[in-house]
């Protein structure tokens, strides 16, 4: 792919052209051809959690995806079939997906901190007829696989011993040809690809489901939000459980020829690693959220060598203008910020030809005609918020946009919620300013209406954590007789930092200096961790549901 060299988001938005091949499927059209003509070159390089680095070609990845195929559909596995992958970072989690891909079985990455309740719901709601997981997850779907009838295939990977009825993964691939030839029934374009079951913030999970076309739509991801060129080494700091996996760690990066760098550690988050491994082996593109920036600006970033680190991004959550100051300061990078959900690849981005507006998602990707709709359905003007809306090529079908989610898996009801009257209705709340920045709210149902203002959490959880004693803060809304709703910030506080009234003064007064006075939390609770989903977004509506049920009593 030839990227293009453009200054502005204008040219940018009348030069870029994603066209979808017909049929197209990512594991015969790109990862095939790719391999043919540089079968040597390096794809991937994993480092694990003792240190060990391998590095992986695209060759590599043709004939294992290839055996794996041929040995997955010799156990009865075919197009259409539902398979669950618990696989952290590990090398077979690309090799499955694109083992899946041949054969049109639909992949569900799931996280490895899923208990057997979980584990039983999903199976069962997804019917999942097949599952590939980690040797150290086997015990739960052990627990769970009584529950679970229509489990028919049963694949471990790892130095364990496999349990009775199940098959060692490596054993299974050897018996596979290193073949898996196209044929005219093959999957591809329109098909169903994978399912991701969208964590959520209140009610249960949905299974997002996505065509063979999605891989396309995360072009511009990797070519120009994460701005990479060939040779680069990425990182993107995500579990292979959920979306964002394949936002940083897959599709866009070989599309932009980059190398994807995966570190697979298995304990406990510790800054200071983090930046020994940008440092020793020279991460040159990087994308992490917000919470993870505000762990490192805390350390001493003059003690790592981050010279070859040239380009940052976030996305999940909004950055905080103090946290984008101080990385800046000290590496003399900005953090370009991102936004897309479950059901989209990159909808909102600030790229590199964009002067970055801390706080701002950016702008709209040429991909995808973005509306701010009102309470009546109607554009919003610059300032007024709205939500955030994908304009459809058709009135109830969000076909023929490479990216865009099909529907929520065997549930209309809940796809006819969001999808109607000619638009997606993502369900966030923004606002755009004149230079055509959008600045993301939140969720509609986390807007806070207090003595008739509108506050949207994120701007009071930016001011707060711009205060040295605040890692983490969740801003929510409690029933006030007065105000009808108090803005109430529930907070985690760094180490040496005290809780009482002195703490919670001070704080009032830091966010009424940083932002407008009316919107400071008359309410702070100090907690030791946020209630967060499983891809790391704060449960709002869990300390909501929390400080409701602590009023009843």
């Amino acid at each position: 792919m030839e990227k293009l060299r453009v200054n502005n988001d204008r040219d940018f938005k009348a030069a870029y052209k994603n066209i979808v091949p017909e049929g197209y499927n990512f594991a015969f059209d790109f990862l095939d051809p790719k391999a043919a003509a540089e079968p040597g070159a390096t794809a991937l390089i994993h480092v694990d959690d003792a240190g060990h680095r391998r590095e992986f070609s695209f060759g590599f990845f043709r004939e294992e995806s290839a055996r794996l195929a041929n040995a997955l559909a010799a156990h009865g596995v075919k197009k259409g079939d539902r398979v669950m992958l618990v696989l952290y970072r590990r090398v077979e989690y690309w090799v499955s997906m694109l083992a899946l891909a041949r054969i049109g079985a639909l992949p569900i990455p799931s996280p490895s901190l899923l208990t057997p309740h979980d584990i039983e719901f999903r199976v069962n709601f997804a019917k999942v007829s097949c599952v590939i997981c980690e040797d150290s997850i086997t015990g739960r779907m052990e627990a769970a696989r009584p529950k679970c009838p229509g489990l028919a295939l049963m694949v471990q990977v790892g130095q364990s011993a496999a349990p009775a009825g199940w098959l060692d993964y490596e054993t299974l691939k050897a018996t596979g040809a290193e073949q898996f030839p196209r044929t005219p029934d093959s999957p591809g374009g329109d098909d169903p690809m994978v399912i991701f079951f969208s964590s959520g913030t209140t009610g249960m999970p949905k299974m997002v489901l996505h065509t063979h076309t999605y891989p396309l739509g995360h072009l511009a991801t990797g070519a120009y939000w994460h701005d990479l060129e060939p040779g680069d080494i990425h990182l993107t700091l995500s579990d292979t459980g959920w979306a964002k996996s394949v936002w940083g760690k897959f599709y866009g990066q070989w599309l932009a020829g980059a190398v994807i760098f995966v570190w697979d550690f298995r304990g406990k988050f510790e800054p200071r690693e983090l930046l020994r491994i940008l440092s020793e082996h020279k991460i040159t593109t990087f994308c992490a959220p917000p919470t993870v920036y505000r762990f490192l600006v805390r350390e001493d970033l003059k003690e790592f060598d981050l010279s070859s680190l040239r380009h940052c991004t976030t996305a999940g959550e909004l950055l905080n203008d103090s946290v984008f100051a101080d990385w800046q300061k000290a590496l003399g990078l900005p953090i370009y910020e991102g936004y897309g959900q479950t059901e989209t690849t990159l909808q909102v981005a600030t790229l590199p030809f964009m002067k970055p507006k801390p706080g701002s998602i950016g702008k709209p990707m040429p991909d995808w005609d973005i509306v701010l709709l009102n309470a009546e359905d109607k554009p919003c003007a610059p300032g007024e918020e709205g939500e955030i809306c994908i304009r459809l090529k058709s009135e109830k079908s969000t076909a023929g946009i490479p990216g865009l989610f099909s529907g929520y898996l065997d549930e209309q009801e809940r796809t006819d919620k969001v999808v109607y009257g000619g638009f997606y209705h993502t369900g966030d709340k923004a606002w755009v300013d004149e230079d055509g920045y959008f600045w993301f709210l939140g969720r509609t149902d986390d807007l806070i209406k207090s003595s008739g203002y509108r506050i949207g959490p994120f701007e009071v959880e930016s001011a707060l954590v711009s205060h040295d004693a605040v890692v983490e803060a969740a801003v929510t809304g409690v029933p006030d007789p007065v105000r009808g709703m108090a803005v109430k910030a529930t907070v985690v506080l760094g180490p040496g930092y005290q809780p009482g009234d002195a703490m919670t003064k001070e704080l009032q007064n830091h966010v009424k200096t940083v932002t407008a006075p009316y919107k400071y939390p008359r309410i702070i609770e100090y907690v030791a961790e946020l209630p967060k989903t499983i891809s790391g977004k704060i449960k709002r509506a869990e300390i909501r549901a929390r400080d409701q049920e602590r009023m009843n009593m």
